[in-house]
């Protein structure tokens, strides 16, 4: 809230939807902006195929990888589909309940919107 330029908010949805314009809007956030150059050569677009949730789970650390010393037995349980509100298999009515008004208290300050 002090300095709110310092803080960017990304939805996965907005992402999803339009990742072109979401990894240039991060991009400039960070302040390397993409150069003319590098957009007229495809370099948006190979930096989302390369970050894309397809590619990242086939790499080979998060298929047969594990993080030392943690409770999660293997990284590809980090993956699941990369489905947009796909969290609605894996939690009870209850659960989204409880997280949305959670979510919803804490950031209740803020300019986000929820849906």
């Amino acid at each position: 809230m002090e300095k709110p330029s310092n803080i960017l908010f990304m939805r996965y949805e907005e992402l999803k939807e339009d990742p072109v314009a979401q990894t240039k809007r991060l991009a400039e956030f960070l302040g390397f902006p993409f150069s003319i150059e590098e957009e007229k050569t495809g370099v948006v677009n190979q930096i989302i195929d390369f970050c894309s949730f397809n590619h990242l789970k086939e790499l080979e650390v998060n298929k047969t990888g594990k993080m030392p010393r943690s409770i999660i037995p293997s990284n590809k349980l980090f993956f699941r589909s990369g489905k947009v509100g796909d969290y609605i298999n894996y939690l009870s009515p209850t659960a989204v309940e409880l997280l949305s008004n959670v979510l919803k208290e804490k950031l209740s300050e803020s300019s986000l919107t929820f849906n």
